[in-house]
């Protein structure tokens, strides 16, 4: 494939990476002090603003798998994946009024830290090394591997392993510098991922506009989508009956229609906000109010995600459906389709802006592997004695093995995440954790009985029934319909449970399970926190934030229910 950038598209980005970098170093070099101090290094304490936090939110979350996982979801299925995006929204309401407060008030730094004050260090281990695993074999390695396959595609496709390394690279030179360097410049890699988004979306609606005849609408280019292909238009997708084509069960496979918001959804987005050291680490060294307001900006933020990250997937469709794209590998070709008809000029800005969410996520990711390795692994069990300076080098040493690790695994794409499906690759095997992680976090929160042996029975309940749902064992046991599930063909000759429906199910038979253990111990238990309704008061500030969001998502669902 020919590199068919320009100038203008090389200046672009030239100014993009200027930019983050010598801002980068700016609030490095006016916090060198502080940088070697564990709490500043890893968490920025006291030092990020809400507007500051809400950003970093935002642009750590935002990355490959959402530019190119999700627009292939949006090629695939259609809006229904915007599920992800809205129902976050409403997670974070839930995180700031309720979660947030009780990680402050205990001083909560790290997840697994708050595993070992409510329950044992043995959980607290088992957790820290499951959430190792997951951030570099899942998160890091797809992210990295994602971004650099679409970067490649614009670029002309035969760089990957360059763009790979130098997409590394950029955010190994941010993570170095602390939370706080990573914090104040998520506040530009935002800026430019939703600029750089909104103006491709703008003009791959402008290109169906086009190509129908329409002029140069951006409007008229939506409403001819929703005309051509109204079945991308729909949150909630139908079941599929027995006179139903495959495509159409492989899609409610996927996004498994009104049944997934009463199983999986809420869980992925629970787990994935409130638990989760790389999201809540950005919360946990600001003050109540601060953290409270910046997670709301973000839940705001992430109801215009969908126009960033699934539009174009489904402007994808619409030209591909009508003969105006070229054939496609895979759908997570479908947003490098739309940028390769950008105008010479403008790639730029969308490869600033992929750039942009890639580095804030693997930065992000990256920081929160070397806090959990540093300070509830290497400090506790291989030398109490470290020092402050001493710590942020082995967060320092971390990061680097983290991001080599990452590049090894990705550069054959070891991990077959191409094959998968990047967004699809993430949810399903970050779901194979999230039941008893999400069961061992809400019940240690709000039930005082919950016992240390019912947090370790959670963890590998969780796990075995997320892999006996997942992997036709249950199919095979109990047959393809029962009360519990419906099963569908998977066009190979077996059949599949949606993956939302299996972790749903995971977590409700986790849940039993723990409830059951820990009606055997005390009526409370001596490590349970302590709670009180001062904790959860909201100022009227926050109240108005949550009502806006509440009333945009209703008519968001009530238009395209």
């Amino acid at each position: 494939m020919k590199n068919n950038l320009v100038f203008y598209d090389y200046l672009v980005f030239a100014i993009y990476f200027v930019i983050v970098a010598g801002f980068g170093y700016y609030i490095y070099r006016k916090k060198k002090k502080a940088s070697m101090d564990t709490k500043d290094f890893f968490l920025a304490e006291g030092s990020l603003t809400w507007w500051a936090i809400g950003a970093s939110l935002i642009a750590s979350n935002i990355s490959a798998e959402q530019f190119i996982g999700m627009s292939g979801e949006g090629f695939f299925v259609g809006m229904a994946v915007a599920a992800y995006e809205w129902i976050a929204a409403l997670a974070l309401i839930i995180i700031a009024v309720w979660f947030i407060p009780v990680y402050l008030k205990n001083k909560v730094y790290t997840m697994p830290q708050f595993l070992k004050m409510r329950y044992n260090e043995t959980v607290a281990l088992i957790m820290a090394i499951f959430w190792l695993f997951l951030y570099v074999f899942v998160n890091l390695t797809s992210i990295l591997y994602l971004g650099a396959v679409a970067i490649n595609g614009l670029v002309g496709g035969e760089s990957l392993h360059m763009i790979m390394l130098l997409l590394a690279l950029f955010a190994l030179i941010i993570t170095l510098g602390g939370m706080k360097v990573i914090g104040y410049t998520d506040v530009i890699q935002v800026a430019v991922l939703i600029i750089g988004g909104l103006a491709t979306t703008y003009l791959a609606l402008t290109m169906v506009s086009e190509k129908f005849g329409l002029g140069s609408d951006a409007l008229a280019g939506f409403n001819a989508m929703m005309k051509d292909a109204p079945e991308h238009f729909k949150m909630i997708l139908p079941k599929p009956t027995a006179a139903s084509s495959q495509l159409e069960i492989d899609r409610y496979v996927v996004l498994p229609g009104i049944a997934m918001y009463f199983a999986g959804q809420w869980i992925v987005n629970l787990n994935y906000w409130g638990c989760n050291q790389y999201i809540t680490q950005r919360a946990l060294g600001a003050n109540l109010q601060t953290a409270r307001t910046g997670i709301l900006f973000a839940g705001f933020l992430k109801l215009m995600m969908p126009v960033i990250v699934m539009l174009p997937g489904i402007a994808a469709y619409v030209l591909y459906k009508n003969g105006h794209l070229p054939e496609l590998s895979s759908k997570d070709g479908a947003y490098s389709a739309i940028l390769g008809f950008l105008p010479s000029g403008l790639k730029g800005l969308s490869i600033a802006a992929l750039t942009a969410a890639i580095v804030a996520s693997l930065a992000g990711k990256a920081n929160s592997i070397s806090t959990i390795f540093t300070l509830d692994i290497y400090q506790k069990y291989f030398n109490k004695a470290a020092g402050e300076k001493q710590l942020v080098w082995v967060g320092r040493a971390t990061i680097f093995a983290a991001m080599l690790i990452a590049v090894i695994f990705t550069w054959e794409d070891l991990l077959g995440i191409g094959g998968e499906g990047g967004f699809t690759f993430i949810q399903k095997y970050t779901g194979f954790i999230s039941p008893g992680v999400f069961a061992m976090f809400i019940l240690g929160m709000f039930w005082k009985r919950t016992t240390g042996a019912a947090a370790i029975a959670g963890v590998i309940t969780g796990f075995v029934l997320s892999v006996f749902f997942n992997n036709s064992f249950a199919v095979s046991l109990f047959g393809t319909e029962t009360w519990l599930y419906t099963a569908y063909p998977d066009g190979k000759g077996g059949y599949v449970i949606p993956f939302l429906i299996c972790m749903g199910l995971s977590f409700l038979f986790t849940m039993i399970v723990m409830v059951v253990m820990s009606l055997a111990g005390p009526k409370v238990n001596p490590k349970a926190f302590a709670l009180d309704k001062e904790m959860f008061k909201l100022k009227p500030s926050t109240i108005v934030m949550i009502i806006f969001t509440i009333l945009i998502l209703t008519a968001l669902y009530a238009k395209f229910w």
